[in-house]
């Protein structure tokens, strides 16, 4: 195994979390799977398949990531979202680095599956993520809960090839739950930052979210799910937008 620590966050995964580990599994010394109080069976699963538990009230997405890599035994950290798993091929890529990693951390692609369709367009592929690195390189950052890993000023990256496989919505009513959920989250974090809304914001980002998926990104050629896909994420920036404005008029979102 490498010296290598997997760190996932979880809440409620059980339909997900077996495929996860099933794609790690015998790859890295621990799997860290860090629970913000699932109902289900996720932290059966994980213990029952190696995986060391450890409950933390969830602190926000960004927050919640920093908190698993700093459980880690190994100073090297893959991260995976519960929804995800390997190619073998990207497997092979991690393997051949170690035991000696020439970058700091390394990126790789991202291929996702919408209702059953892999979607090869729109912006969504290739969605390039950086999820294997040196924790004393660099740290989680962005706006919830929309996180990304940054590595220090200096570090040196690379990329991987093979893709992570992203499961996303099994159906059209679990992408909306998310859109409701991560409009309100992404509507208050730039509210505490001190970001502004206005009527032209909120008629217009909807608007240029669409065309630059469904038209500039190619998204058409996803045929159905790419415009299901386009239009859904300017209603998503719609919602965020109004949210915000809400909140600067301290209303209710």
């Amino acid at each position: 195994m490498l010296p290598l620590s997997v760190v996932i966050i979880t809440y409620n995964e059980e339909a997900n979390i077996k495929r996860c580990l099933e794609s790690v599994q015998g790859l890295a010394e621990e799997i860290i799977v860090v629970d913000s109080g699932s109902l289900d069976g996720t932290q059966e699963i994980c213990r029952s398949m190696g995986a060391t538990v450890i409950e933390q009230d969830f602190l926000g997405y960004i927050e919640q990531k920093n908190f698993a890599t700093s459980k880690a035994n190994n100073d090297w950290i893959f991260s995976m979202d519960a929804d995800e798993a390997l190619t073998p091929e990207l497997r092979a890529s991690i393997e051949a680095i170690f035991p000696e990693p020439a970058a700091d951390g390394y990126t790789m692609n991202r291929l996702t599956n919408y209702c059953g369709t892999w979607v090869k367009h729109g912006g969504w592929y290739p969605d390039l993520k950086l999820r294997l690195y040196n924790r004393n390189k660099g740290q989680w950052t962005g706006v919830n809960p929309h996180d990304r890993y940054r590595l220090s000023l200096g570090s040196a990256m690379s990329h991987l090839n093979g893709d992570i496989l992203h499961y996303s919505y099994n159906s059209l009513s679990d992408h909306l739950k998310q859109i409701d959920r991560f409009s309100s989250i992404g509507a208050i974090s730039m509210h505490n930052q001190g970001k502004r809304s206005s009527l032209a914001k909120i008629i217009y980002k909807p608007i240029a979210r669409f065309l630059r998926h469904y038209i500039f990104k190619a998204g058409f050629l996803d045929g159905l799910t790419g415009f299901t896909i386009a239009i859904n994420s300017g209603h998503a920036v719609f919602l965020k937008y109004l949210r915000l404005y809400y909140l600067q008029k301290d209303k209710s979102i």
